[in-house]
C-alpha cells in the first residue's frame, strides 16, 4: 500500500470530479477500503459511525468510478479522482460542499434523498423477506 500513513487506522480521502476538478466530498478509508477501491475501480470508504466499509452508491446508485488515486507529499491523505454518477452528497446535492460557512445554499439539489433512500430501504426489506 505504498507507505500510506493512517491515523487510528484511517486516512482522509478528498473526492474530486476528474474532469472539472470540483471537490465533491471528504470521506475516510481504512486499508481494506483503499484496497477494494484499487481492485474494483469504484470508491469504497470506511464509515466511522457505522463502523464498516461501504461502496459509494450502494444504496442510491450514485457511484464513483475511480480514474486515479493521488497521495499527498506526507502520504497521509488521498485524492480519488472520479467520474461521478448522480450526486455525491447523500442530501441530494452534486457536492457535499453546497453551502457557505454562514449557511447560504449555493447549489441546486439534484435528487430528493427521501425518495432515493426510502426506495433503497424498501428494496432491502423486500429482499430480506424473500
Amino acid at each position: 500500500m505504498l507507505n500510506l500513513k493512517f491515523s487510528n487506522g484511517l486516512i482522509p480521502v478528498i473526492v474530486q470530479e476528474a474532469r472539472s476538478k470540483a471537490v465533491l466530498m471528504l470521506a475516510y478509508a481504512n486499508g481494506e477500503a483503499v484496497q477494494r477501491t484499487q481492485e474494483s475501480g469504484f470508491a469504497h470508504y470506511y464509515s466511522r459511525t457505522r463502523k464498516k466499509i461501504w461502496k459509494k452508491g450502494e444504496e442510491s446508485g450514485h457511484i464513483q468510478k475511480v480514474v486515479r488515486i493521488l497521495k499527498d507529499c506526507d502520504e497521509d491523505c488521498l485524492i480519488y479522482e472520479v467520474e461521478q454518477t448522480g450526486a455525491a452528497c447523500h442530501t441530494g446535492y452534486p457536492s457535499c460542499f453546497f453551502r457557505t460557512i454562514d449557511g447560504t445554499i449555493i447549489a441546486q439539489r439534484v435528487f430528493d434523498p427521501e425518495k432515493v433512500y426510502k426506495k433503497a430501504h424498501e428494496h432491502r426489506q423486500v429482499s430480506k423477506e424473500d
